[in-house]
């Protein structure tokens, strides 16, 4: 088995960042500059793309000093600085915790682009933020993701959904990987080995991952990530083989475990206990 592919979201929710043949430096909540970013609403809560596909279209890149820029069809590139201001209150699904406002000029672009009030808060600290107790030590973090520091996948599983897609004749297939938002793309692994590697550990070149859970998956999966349409598959499809205690099962979380350090696509993946 090997590392197929290596993804970071910079920005939670919007497009990704594909990792051709650079290293990614994994720390403790995941990989370096993910999901550091977050959309919410006037009242501070999180947006993604259930509610709002389109952000699917944002195409925010790592900017020198800690910034961003933010690139968008039909608006005007935005280069956003290093979040420097008094934290505020931000809300990410049943989390509370505190982020730094990128700023009105971030705030006003976001806005246009969506077609509602938005505003982009900076985690300056992700540390301060744990994992769902349920499934994580005490010291484990996590940035703006929904609950765990890293979405695993694996190619063979996904070439099994396409199946039962051709089968069903949906007309929505062959679908790609970026549906499910992993960060971990497993190659040269057999369909739904990752069931078998809960609880266990993976190493990924010379880091170690606990698999903590499967993954349960939503309507965003639905979603074209170049365009922001959404369909019905692979969720429909999903459900009918994949559904396990009322969830829709596709890929697993992963939590990291020191020492940390960088992997990059190709690196060798070893179970090892």
């Amino acid at each position: 088995m090997h590392l197929g592919s290596l993804h970071t979201y910079p920005v939670k929710s919007c497009h990704r960042l594909d990792h051709h043949g650079s290293p990614v430096t994994v720390e403790p909540w995941g990989l370096t500059g993910d999901r550091r970013w977050l959309v919410v609403d006037p009242a501070g809560v999180g947006i993604t793309q259930r509610e709002e596909p389109a952000m699917a279209r944002i195409n925010p890149a790592p900017a020198a000093g800690g910034g961003l820029t933010l690139r968008a069809a039909g608006a005007p590139e935005l280069p956003v600085a290093a979040p420097t201001g008094e934290p505020h209150r931000v809300r990410v699904h049943r989390d509370e915790l505190t982020a730094t406002p990128a700023g009105p000029a971030a705030d006003e672009w976001l806005t246009g682009v969506l077609g509602r009030p938005a505003r982009l808060m900076w985690l300056d600290d992700p540390a301060r933020r744990p994992v769902d107790p349920a499934y994580g030590r005490a010291a484990d973090r996590v940035s703006f993701a929904d609950a765990y520091p890293l979405l695993l996948t694996n190619t063979a599983s996904l070439g099994a959904v396409n199946d039962w897609l051709r089968a069903a004749g949906s007309g929505e297939g062959p679908l790609p990987m970026t549906r499910f938002r992993p960060n971990l793309v497993i190659a040269g692994a057999d369909p739904w080995v990752e069931d078998s590697w809960l609880g266990r550990r993976l190493a990924v070149g010379a880091v170690t991952f606990r698999v903590v859970k499967a993954c349960g998956r939503c309507v965003m999966t639905t979603t074209d990530q170049e365009t922001g349409a959404r369909g019905k598959e692979p969720l429909r499809t999903l459900a009918r083989h994949r559904t396990v205690n009322q969830k829709v099962i596709f890929g697993v979380n992963a939590i990291p475990d020191p020492p940390y350090g960088e992997i990059t696509a190709s690196d060798p993946v070893t179970l090892l206990d």
